[in-house]
């Protein structure tokens, strides 16, 4: 009496005798022209989500080392998501007279700020500027959000301001504005 391997390709008991052994179905699925065209697809869209803005930015976060908590001047210019600057920062976002939901992060630990905008729409930029300092900007590339880079902030006083600014001609109703905020600001 003989018993069947299962893992043995030989032919089945109704396949006629002298015939040869089946491929298994995936053996055909990945051969001569279809193989070439999973290869394509895969790298085609591999390459179209990497040229996207969201592509765009998940390389770069990728990319950008955490390395400057502690030392404000290595902040300055970087994610602050990447950084960990945003995990214990304060946030001062005025609750009148805000229409974009404009908001001033500041991170101690980091010495440095940054500006968020969180109902604006693709084309409307934020700025974030410190008395004496850097200004950086940001524009929305989809959705309605987008923060700007971190700006170093002197160690003791400091003013920095935040700005909304619409894109003209774009879908935001909102006129310019900016809001202030100081080293003396109830963060929360």
């Amino acid at each position: 009496m003989t018993t069947a391997n299962p893992g043995d390709d030989s032919t089945a008991p109704n396949d006629p005798p002298n015939s040869p052994p089946r491929r298994p179905w995936w053996k055909k699925w990945l051969s001569g022209p279809a193989a070439l065209a999973y290869a394509v697809a895969v790298v085609g869209a591999g390459a179209g989500a990497v040229m996207t803005p969201l592509g765009d930015h998940v390389l770069k976060s990728l990319f950008d080392e955490p390395t400057c908590p502690g030392d404000g001047a290595a902040c300055d210019g970087k994610n602050p998501q990447n950084q960990g600057c945003a995990e214990d920062a304060g946030t001062f976002k005025p609750t009148a007279g805000n229409p974009a939901l404009l908001q001033i992060r500041y991170s101690e630990d980091c010495e440095a700020v940054w500006a968020k905008i969180e109902q604006g729409n693709p084309g409307d930029q934020v700025t974030v500027s410190v008395t004496g300092g850097r200004t950086r900007t940001a524009e929305i590339a989809y959705s309605h959000d987008q923060f700007t880079h971190m700006v170093t902030v002197p160690d003791g006083e400091f003013q920095v301001t935040a700005c909304a600014v619409p894109k003209p001609g774009g879908k935001s109703t909102f006129e310019r504005y900016c809001v202030h905020a100081t080293e003396a600001t109830a963060w929360r």
